[in-house]
């Protein structure tokens, strides 16, 4: 008899995933298959059913594909007893049978928003934890679930086809992060750790109506269901691909495109950018932005759309100014972004 649906379905997305691993280690390390070390994948571990069910399975299919696997949890420190909490993550994936498994302790900033200053620190302390093993990998638990409200998200912001792109399979510096459950829906993962016998913890923070995304987790998207009937999650996922798709086409066109209207000095040239579509001219505007050091999640549709103006409603108006400390001005028909 095999195992139960749920244990199978994760277990398929957490094989095709280190798969993939496996052939893009193969690439990057020279030498003989003997020879080569085998790469570490650690897992994102918060204790609750999406990233254990995510441990449970890692656990089960590394040893079968020569993969050595390990754990890693973040203690944000933002409720009381968190550090116990983390200390007994740590014990679970020790139990499952993953080494090296570590626990950071982070401490969260203010900038952006609580939600937006505790994924920075939780992802720097990943991409330490990465780079102190040596990790080709670093698994994630997001669901179909949690890409479904991050398009809301997106598409509440007004932050462009990117934003409604959601959270890619891939990403992070080399392919580091890898989100293996982005097909699969938030249930299947908890009754894969009930039908395992997993402790899980669920965060309070995921039903305090303080936060956005709880408010869309449990108010917006069950009204969105009861209004247009099941299958919006499932809908909004395409979305996000068919997004990232037009976006990452886009994006390579501006990437082309820059410099063609760029000067001898480096600077951008209006009347060029002009010629060229909106979304392109407009990416081009984004990137030029982020390199004079404007932070990419504070960067929103609107500050781009105010630079934009001064290559296309041009009339006289003064420096536009960024987050980051960071002005766009129009010069001798340059266009100039910098810090001010």
């Amino acid at each position: 008899m095999g195992p139960h649906p749920a244990v199978a379905a994760i277990r398929l997305a957490i094989r095709r995933v280190l798969h993939d691993i496996l052939n893009d280690h193969r690439t990057a390390e020279p030498g003989s298959p003997e020879r080569r070390p085998a790469p570490l994948v650690l897992v994102a571990c918060s204790g609750g059913a999406d990233s254990m069910a995510l441990a449970s399975a890692l656990a089960f299919e590394a040893p079968r594909l020569g993969v050595r696997a390990g754990g890693v949890t973040v203690d944000h420190g933002l409720q009381p007893g968190s550090d116990l909490r983390a200390q007994e993550v740590v014990l679970r994936l020790r139990e499952l049978g993953l080494d090296p498994v570590e626990c950071t302790a982070v401490t969260v900033g203010r900038e952006g928003g609580p939600e937006a200053a505790a994924r920075d620190a939780r992802y720097a302390a990943l991409d330490a934890a990465a780079e102190h093993h040596g990790a080709a990998a670093v698994l994630l638990g997001h669901t179909r679930d949690d890409q479904a409200e991050t398009v809301l998200l997106g598409l509440a912001r007004g932050s462009g086809i990117r934003s409604l792109s959601g959270m890619a399979a891939v990403s992070g510096a080399d392919g580091r992060y890898r989100r293996p459950f982005l097909e699969l829906d938030r249930q299947t993962a908890r009754r894969a750790c009930m039908v395992q016998s997993l402790p899980v913890w669920d965060d309070p923070h995921n039903a305090d109506p303080a936060y956005t995304r709880s408010r869309l987790r449990h108010e917006g998207l069950p009204a969105l269901e009861k209004a247009l009937g099941k299958g919006v999650v499932e809908a909004l996922a395409r979305t996000a691909q068919l997004s990232r798709d037009d976006a990452d086409a886009l994006d390579t066109w501006a990437r082309r495109a820059e410099a063609s209207v760029r000067d001898a000095a480096g600077l951008l040239e209006c009347a060029k950018l002009y010629a060229l579509p909106p979304a392109v001219r407009r990416r081009i505007l984004r990137r030029a932005a982020i390199e004079a050091g404007a932070p990419a999640g504070s960067l929103f549709a609107r500050h781009i759309e105010e630079v934009d103006r001064l290559i296309t409603g041009w009339r006289g108006q003064g420096a536009i100014n960024l987050p980051g400390k960071v002005v766009a001005q129009r010069q001798g028909g340059r266009l100039v972004i910098r810090q001010g």
